[in-house]
């Protein structure tokens, strides 16, 4: 087992799966189908199977859920790994994508955007950035007034997306993007977004642990539609501070009614 803490651990992955879909990006690439909208590509593939060497090497004994191969192994620990957030987004060579890498439990990740070279990562207690090898703590900031709402529509969900995007409220108050991925809660964690919306249960999702753990750290208010601790019920909101994360409920809550 390496002398490497969790945290370095996850870097580390998250750097190689980044390594992998720098060097792919805007090159023809194959293409496996999932469902008529959701796809794989050679960069998901490949990408994991970087991170899984650099997880296999340094935790041997560790379990990993990976989006691309599955589970491997049963232990008490357990990486959550997506080689590439944001496929259809790389495919369509729009940069806006994250490479993820998360610990279950204590809270360690790292979210790496490979065309920048940053790297957002927590070791449970503390979130920062790595740019150019040095590293900056993740402020979140309400300033930008950005939100970004993800408007998937989960199977068997009523998901209030497509409500909130058009609420006079929030139109009057917040400039609104839409990413869809985990770089999104890294970019609230730093102060690039002021919030982020979502919706489905996404307890232990290789899309959004890493994402919701650099939050938490960084001293975001993180929870589901109700308000309550995140995965107490469906939904995830997360916001720079708690007035923009109050203004964001009340949206919701209205939005749902």
């Amino acid at each position: 087992m390496s002398t490497q803490t969790d945290a370095e651990v996850a870097i580390q992955a998250a750097e190689a799966g980044a390594a992998v879909v720098r060097a792919k990006y805007g090159v023809p690439l194959a293409r496996y189908d999932k469902s008529p909208t959701d796809f794989a590509t050679e960069a998901d593939l490949e990408a994991e199977q970087a991170i899984l060497d650099v997880l296999r090497a340094a935790r041997p004994d560790d379990a990993v859920i990976g989006e691309e191969y599955g589970a491997d192994g049963q232990a008490a620990r357990t990486w959550l790994v997506d080689p590439l957030c944001g496929t259809l987004n790389f495919a369509a060579e729009t940069p806006l994508f994250s490479v993820n890498v998360a610990l279950k439990g204590p809270g360690v990740a790292a979210v790496a955007q490979p065309l920048t070279g940053e790297v957002f990562w927590t070791d449970g207690t503390t979130a920062m950035v790595r740019r150019d090898g040095t590293d900056s703590p993740a402020t979140p900031s309400a300033t930008s007034l950005l939100i970004d709402v993800d408007v998937d529509d989960p199977p068997g969900s009523d998901f209030v997306g497509a409500r909130i995007l058009t609420d006079p409220t929030l139109l009057a108050t917040f400039g609104l993007r839409v990413s869809s991925t985990t770089l999104t809660l890294a970019w609230v964690a730093v102060g690039r977004r002021a919030g982020y919306i979502t919706n489905g249960a996404l307890v232990d999702s290789v899309h959004f642990t890493a994402g919701i753990q650099l939050c938490q750290a960084a001293g975001c208010v993180v929870t589901d539609f109700s308000g309550e601790p995140v995965h107490t019920g469906p939904g995830l909101v997360v916001a720079a501070d708690t007035a923009t994360h109050d203004r964001l409920l009340e949206v919701v809550s209205r939005c749902s009614a």
